[in-house]
């Protein structure tokens, strides 16, 4: 039988609820160990996802800048009309390209600082 797990959950994770005896909304500690690894694992996923696809965080930081730059009143028009820019797949490469240029300028800066 595994441990009781601890009362808090993973970091970034929501909170659970333990319960105590006879709480039918509580997990069993397998199930609450059981779901703590899939979150884990999920999270480690998602990452792994996010770092081989670059391209996904300069579609939301561009998006994001444009809303807070524009503030619209509609933002579900607003979203629907950004994301259907025809000069969004050049934008997004340039984007890329500046956060290329900016590694690089990192990497060589870092070599040039005495450790």
């Amino acid at each position: 039988m595994a441990a009781q797990p601890k009362t808090d959950p993973p970091h970034g994770m929501e909170p659970y609820d333990l319960g105590g005896p006879g709480d039918l909304g509580a997990l069993s500690p397998e199930q609450q160990e059981k779901l703590n690894k899939f979150k884990i694992q999920t999270r480690l996923e998602n990452e792994k996802y996010l770092r081989k696809h670059p391209e996904v965080e300069c579609l939301l930081a561009g998006f994001l800048g444009e809303i807070l730059t524009h503030r619209p009143e509609n933002v579900r028009e607003f979203a629907a009309a950004h994301f259907t820019d025809e000069s969004l797949p050049e934008k997004v490469t340039k984007q890329l390209q500046d956060r290329q240029n900016l590694l690089k300028k990192n990497r060589t800066l870092q070599k040039m600082t005495p450790s």
